[in-house]
């Protein structure tokens, strides 16, 4: 098992796919750490819908990478696409605040745990937002009243390199005892 920090280094969105099958039993894995995320009141507001059939990858790959565009082109090659669907959150009476928007946070949370779990077990991952929604609705058979704002393509790296990381300098990201 990875210590957190090389973990979190390693993963990366990876855009290129090998052929290789991914197991359900790794499919489980990533999921079963995404229901292990936290949320506002436990309300775990997500449901993940698994895509691996060759038949509806290809009809969700089309709404994810429309003809002709180069936007998400390697969802036509990946063998796993999970659409992550947000459910109403239950919350706790004083906790409903308008201004906080618990939902987003918590399905970032879920997805981010899937993501590294997928690390962990060898897989890389894209998170995609931009993709037809209710072309991906219609496919997957999701009710109009739900919400699909993330996509995730699952499955083995063509290439195992993992990129620098580009990122800005702690200090300017944190401070301590007040905003600097």
């Amino acid at each position: 098992m990875m210590d957190f920090l090389t973990l979190a280094q390693k993963r990366q969105s990876v855009r290129a796919y090998s052929d290789r099958k991914v197991t359900r039993e790794d499919i489980e894995k990533c999921l079963q750490a995404a229901r292990l995320a936290p949320s506002a009141c436990n309300s775990q507001p997500w449901k993940m819908v698994v895509v691996d059939e060759p038949e509806t990858l290809v009809k969700v790959a089309e709404q994810v990478n429309p003809s002709g565009t180069v936007m998400n082109k390697f969802a036509r090659q990946v063998p796993v696409l999970v659409a992550v669907v947000e459910e109403e959150a239950v919350l706790m009476k004083g906790a409903e605040d308008k201004k906080m928007r618990w939902v987003g946070i918590d399905n970032g949370s879920a997805i981010e745990h899937f993501c590294l779990q997928a690390v962990e077990l060898g897989l890389g991952t894209c998170i995609m937002g931009a993709f037809n929604e209710e072309g991906v609705k219609t496919v997957l058979g999701i009710p109009s009243d739900r919400s699909v704002k993330i996509v995730i393509a699952l499955g083995y790296p063509e290439n195992e390199a993992i990129r620098p990381k580009v990122r800005r300098e702690l200090s300017q990201l944190a401070s301590y005892n007040r905003y600097q």
